[in-house]
């Protein structure tokens, strides 16, 4: 099977002066677009056989960007700098390519529209008809000479815009945030109906799977909608929400296991643990195998029309008469007596704690004070001191459960072990010392001040 990927160059500047197009340079935007494809080009193996670039400033430029973020790899021997690729004419180039020597089986081109996007519509009419600055493309074809090919002869596996590998790139376009509004209806309407949008905008990013902070974002919005609702559930009758949270819930539940098994293989690489070589590469090995099982488990929820669906469902109903007119019925009054309800329970509950607590009990407070900041959110003349304090005890109740989550991962793995003894050994041992941990962050709970709103 052979492979083609077609790239087009990153976002150049117009010409100016005496300036010739063949000599337009990319812009800074260009740039951080090529870098942001070269873990997609890496990933697709699309730098494993002979790469072809036009002669062109801006061609040259996108391939220089790419190979700045691989220090590591040379590409020296593989690259071919083709004046016959500064075309735009989609016939000229299909006759280049037939005449590529049958032994190239991977090939990568970096080119130019619309030569690239016609080449890549006469493989595949399903093929984009037309490729954003620093796109990539990734077609198989049978293993038949280059001067064989056909009309349609290509399967198109692969397509992919840097805003949609990286997430800085994506803030640029992503959906604006809603201006701060007094009128307390219009402010929570507008909030839930922008992370709605973000979580859709956000799609893309998390099944590409080049950037994590795209499946962090969008779980984020995910829960923060829920935790809205519930709050709203809270302080009036809004008929058909709490149907609506449960689809929420079962959406953000996807999330979970990969948030966890990203922060653990996070922290392995920048807090290595006490365990031996052989020991932490195997752990990390597993972990990615998790990881990896649960990331296509999610991206298969992400295809279905169910999902879709489900979606489609929350953003019209957030958006329907009767949600706003629910929401109308919500003052500051009635979210501060709900507040204070909330907050001497959660007093309550620290009162309650000893050394002795299970972990559960840590859970449970944690679970409360995101109810109570979530709540006074809702309010935009809540104390900044009061939502202050809640972060930081959020952050450090997080940070527990955080360390029950690798002692639950790092049980699963010795488990999984058999025989290793070992492995299991120093598992084990690593595992007590995450308790002695816990029980530090458990006293600095214990000593924490009741909460005054």
């Amino acid at each position: 099977m052979r492979h083609l990927y077609v790239m087009r160059h990153a976002k150049a500047k117009q010409p100016s002066g005496d300036m010739t197009d063949h000599q337009r340079p990319l812009r800074k935007w260009g740039k951080r677009q090529a870098g942001a494809m070269a873990r997609v080009l890496q990933g697709w193996h699309a730098l494993e056989g002979e790469i072809y670039v036009s002669t062109a400033a801006r061609t040259r430029e996108t391939f220089d960007a790419v190979v700045a973020q691989l220090p590591k790899r040379t590409l020296a021997d593989q690259v071919h700098f083709e004046e016959a690729l500064y075309i735009f004419d989609g016939d000229a180039l299909l006759e280049w390519l037939k005449a590529l020597p049958d032994k190239a089986e991977r090939v990568l081109i970096i080119g130019h529209n619309p030569a690239l996007s016609d080449l890549a519509r006469w493989l595949n009419k399903e093929a984009p008809y037309s490729l954003p600055t620093g796109s990539v493309l990734h077609f198989t074809m049978p293993d038949t000479s280059w001067s064989a090919m056909e009309r349609g002869c290509a399967e198109l596996v692969g397509s992919l815009v840097p805003e949609e590998a990286s997430y800085p790139l994506f803030k640029r376009f992503a959906p604006t945030p809603p201006e701060y509004q007094e009128d307390m209806a219009r402010r929570i309407g507008d909030m839930l109906e922008y992370q709605c949008r973000m979580v859709r905008a956000l799609e893309p990013g998390v099944i590409a799977g080049f950037d994590v902070e795209f499946l962090h974002q969008y779980r984020v919005n995910l829960r923060r909608s829920r935790a809205v609702g519930e709050s709203l559930l809270s302080v009036a009758k809004v008929s058909g929400l709490k149907k609506m949270l449960k689809r929420l819930k079962h959406l953000g539940q996807a999330t979970s296991d990969l948030r966890d098994l990203d922060v653990f293989l996070k922290y392995q690489s920048t807090s290595p643990p006490p365990l031996s070589a052989r020991a932490h590469q195997g752990l990390k090995q597993w972990l990615q195998g998790c990881q990896q099982a649960q990331y296509q488990a999610l991206c298969q929820q992400l295809s279905t029309p169910e999902y879709t669906e489900q979606l489609q469902s929350w953003q019209t109903f957030i958006a329907s008469d009767e949600f706003k007119e629910a929401l109308s019925t919500i003052t500051p009054k009635r979210i501060n007596k709900v507040l204070d309800k909330r907050i001497f329970h959660q007093n309550e509950d620290l009162a309650a704690l000893s050394l002795d607590s299970p972990d559960t009990a840590l859970h449970k407070l944690r679970k409360h004070v995101k109810r109570i900041r979530y709540l006074a959110d809702l309010n935009p003349n809540t104390p900044m001191t009061f939502l202050s304090t809640l972060k930081h005890r959020q952050s450090l109740l997080g940070e527990y459960q955080d360390l029950c989550t690798r002692q639950t991962w790092l049980e699963a793995f010795i488990e999984s072990l058999d025989s290793d003894a070992e492995q299991k050994r120093e598992c084990s041992s690593w595992y007590a010392s995450l308790e002695v941990s816990k029980q530090t962050l458990h006293k600095e709970v214990l000593g924490l001040a009741p909460l005054a709103s």
